[in-house]
């Protein structure tokens, strides 16, 4: 091959490993930007919509209601039932108030699973405080086993008063994976739980 050939072929080689790299940072890149969208837009990051908030001294606002919606799911089929007790919940600004999801294990073995959960529509997640969920931890389910589990929260006073709807949904995953796997749901990684719910910062009771 000629000289013009060898530095052709250098130099389309040299083009292909750059964007091989680049493609690779890429990749590492797109969950921090992830995180970063979501604090400009005001959805909120992923660990915030899993950990504990902190009740201070918030004075409810009678004068306003917010419907607060709850829905339930379990992806791709997977051995669980699980749903709101109630579709919904009239509430006022700056109260505290607690709803509750029923799960049950429709396996013949014990099971964990993890709720994950998210808001919508997404500006209104930072002005929806959970103090204390079910989706904090995992929930070990005996066989045939159905629980009640409650979440407690406040909607910030602060919430735009345009806003009337608020809807709470949970994804209630499988977290062991050849479990998930043998009956066609999905598990949630044992890495991405940690990264995702984070630490619970603080509780209050009532």
């Amino acid at each position: 091959m000629d000289a013009p050939g060898k530095r052709a072929n250098r130099g389309l080689a040299a083009r292909l490993a750059l964007m091989a790299a680049g493609s690779f940072a890429f990749g590492f890149a797109l969950v921090p930007l992830y995180d970063v969208f979501c604090e400009v837009t005001g959805i909120g990051t992923r660990a915030g919509l899993s950990r504990a908030a902190v009740a201070g001294a918030i004075s409810p606002d009678m004068s306003r209601t917010v419907v607060v919606e709850f829905t339930a799911s379990v992806p791709g089929g997977g051995h669980f039932a699980f749903a709101p007790v109630a579709a919904s919940m009239e509430v006022h600004p700056g109260r505290l108030y607690e709803a509750r999801f029923l799960a049950r294990n429709l396996a013949g073995h014990d099971t964990i699973g993890q709720a994950v959960p998210s808001v919508a529509p997404g500006v209104t997640a930072a002005h929806f405080k959970k103090i204390e969920c079910f989706c904090f931890s995992r929930q070990t389910l005996l066989p045939g086993e159905a629980r009640e589990m409650p979440v407690r929260f406040v909607v910030d006073p602060a919430l735009d008063k345009n806003v009337q709807t608020i809807t709470l949904s949970y994804t209630f995953f499988n977290t062991d994976k050849a479990q998930a796997k043998r009956y066609g749901g999905e598990a949630l990684a044992q890495s991405g739980h940690d990264a995702l719910t984070g630490e619970v910062v603080q509780k209050i009771s009532q």
